[in-house]
């Protein structure tokens, strides 16, 4: 093993990938000259060539377009979004078309495409950069959603995303950039639609994603100080959802805490929410309890932004609220 950053894991994803497979390349804002706007592409324009790895204009659209159609033509690009509030600009191309593409050409097309960069909050950034799109591709048929939230699952979930026919929405965070951990010297992947238990628990399961998932093992830390054996789980992909994952947990633990940072409304939160009323209703011991951000675009002020966001504290009331303590 060996510990490197999350970017330099995605840099090694991506460079693996394009060494195996020619028809693989890289396109997006300062991926190339600059080495990526957050360094993840560093060195990659020096071995790969400017055809494989291209600075684009601040032109969304056009890119996600270009990137698209040349699937159909027997390429698997990579886009880098700067963040995926700029994905709004070109979402057009991945929902009415990266997404639609295999049905509507009636299986003569496949669409193996990655559309990759960070998602929600980063900071004081301001409302229109802070934004968690998870939940809006998830709820189109057609995309795969992964959101990794450590090095090791960012690698190889990248590579099995790359491999992947079909399109799939890559989703990481500045936040987690300089984030380190132990990746293996040699080859791996990891599937798509599997979920891991990252830390075994008897009380209460707890289910998150992404870089909010460092405030449960904060809160789970507190929490065993009080005797509370908090079982967490990282969906790493939300979709598909590893449904069965979440439901041998629940039947264990009897109670379920969901941890997303994302607006309340209609949220993967939701939707685990009813996977399980409807499939483990009777394990269940207290009502489900989902934490989110304030119901509101981010605010700009630091302490207003302290509130908004989800934290260790907020895991921890909702933890002993399913416990009845």
């Amino acid at each position: 093993m060996k510990t490197i950053q999350f970017r330099e894991a995605v840099c090694e994803a991506m460079s693996e990938e394009m060494r195996r497979d020619e028809s693989i390349y890289l396109m997006g804002e300062e991926v190339a000259e600059y080495n990526g706007a957050y360094k993840a592409s560093k060195g990659m324009l020096d071995e790969f060539g400017p055809k494989r790895v291209i600075d684009t204009p601040i032109a969304e659209l056009g890119f996600a377009g270009i990137a698209v159609g040349s699937t159909m033509t027997g390429n698997r690009p990579i886009v880098e979004y700067m963040t995926f509030n700029f994905s709004l600009v070109g979402i057009d191309q991945i929902i009415n078309n990266a997404a639609k593409i295999r049905q509507m050409s009636g299986g003569q097309f496949k669409c193996p495409i990655v559309f990759r960069g960070p998602t929600a909050s980063a900071g004081q950034l301001g409302a229109t950069h802070s934004q968690a799109f998870e939940s809006w591709f998830a709820n189109t048929p057609g995309l795969k959603v992964v959101v990794p939230s450590n090095p090791y699952d960012a690698k190889g979930l990248l590579k099995s995303a790359i491999r992947d026919d079909d399109p799939v929405i890559f989703m990481e965070s500045e936040q987690m950039y300089g984030d380190k951990g132990e990746v293996p010297e040699g080859e791996y992947t990891i599937p798509l639609g599997v979920a891991e238990v990252k830390r075994e628990g008897t009380d209460v399961t707890i289910v998150s994603f992404g870089k909010i998932i460092k405030e449960a093992y904060t809160a789970a830390d507190e929490l065993a100080k009080e005797g509370i054996s908090c079982e967490i789980i990282d969906l790493r992909t939300v979709r598909p959802m590893d449904q069965e994952t979440i439901l041998k947990s629940v039947k264990k633990t009897n109670r379920l805490v969901v941890l997303e940072e994302a607006w309340p409304f209609g949220n993967v939160s939701t939707e685990i929410t009813y996977i399980v009323q409807s499939k483990a209703f009777d394990y269940l011991d207290a009502p489900i309890v989902k934490i989110n951000t304030a119901d509101t675009p981010a605010p700009y002020s630091p302490v207003l932004l302290a509130e908004w966001l989800p934290n260790s504290d907020d895991v921890i009331k909702a933890v002993k609220k399913v416990l009845y303590k």
